[in-house]
């Protein structure tokens, strides 16, 4: 909670609001399914979540989150996500631009343990994740969900060649910066 709430909060005599507490949840969550249990976390700090049976059922959800969010240039070098924006006359660049307002990407892991998503160089290029706009929109399979992050980390280093790992969840993660307070973060799971 932010220090103005609660001393709005205080001089009201409201009762303070607890912060969302992932800890507890996750431990709540501990012998549920991993997909549910990400799905569950993400949420719980931040994150939209979207589950999509098809392509089709993606590119829909893609194209309201588009309008509804009023998103008119997206950072996106992937072709196959490229493809999507092609088909719902979304303007898009391949390298991160000042104008861009949201970026289209995809991820490398998604840690069930906590609701974190794990993106690295394959994902966001040579950028670092405080340099990505305000609105992320993921792309990631149901496959891609690891119990935790040593399992993660054990794929990552399994399929080598990865290099600038990071994680970012909800719009809490802040993406290591002050100034990102507002970062909206969408998730389009996708059955294999």
């Amino acid at each position: 909670m932010s220090l103005f709430k609660k001393l709005v909060n205080k001089i009201m005599n409201h009762p303070e609001e607890e912060e969302p507490d992932v800890t507890k949840l996750a431990d709540q969550l501990r012998d549920a399914d991993l997909d549910y249990k990400f799905a569950q976390l993400f949420t719980h700090s931040g994150g939209f979540f979207n589950y999509c049976a098809d392509e089709s059922e993606a590119l829909q959800t893609l194209n309201q989150i588009i309008k509804i969010e009023q998103i008119s240039n997206v950072f996106c070098w992937d072709q196959d996500l490229r493809n999507f924006l092609d088909v719902i006359k979304t303007p898009y660049s391949p390298e991160l631009l000042e104008e861009n307002d949201a970026a289209f990407i995809t991820c490398e892991y998604l840690i069930a343990f906590d609701g974190r998503i794990m993106l690295s160089h394959n994902n966001i290029l040579h950028y670092h994740s405080s340099r990505l706009p305000g609105k992320i929109i993921i792309m990631a399979n149901v496959s891609q969900i690891a119990s935790n992050l040593n399992e993660a980390m054990m794929k990552v280093k399994r399929a080598g060649n990865l290099k600038n790992l990071t994680s970012i969840s909800g719009s809490q993660s802040k993406l290591d910066t002050p100034n990102k307070d507002n970062t909206k973060l969408f998730l389009l799971l996708l059955e294999d």
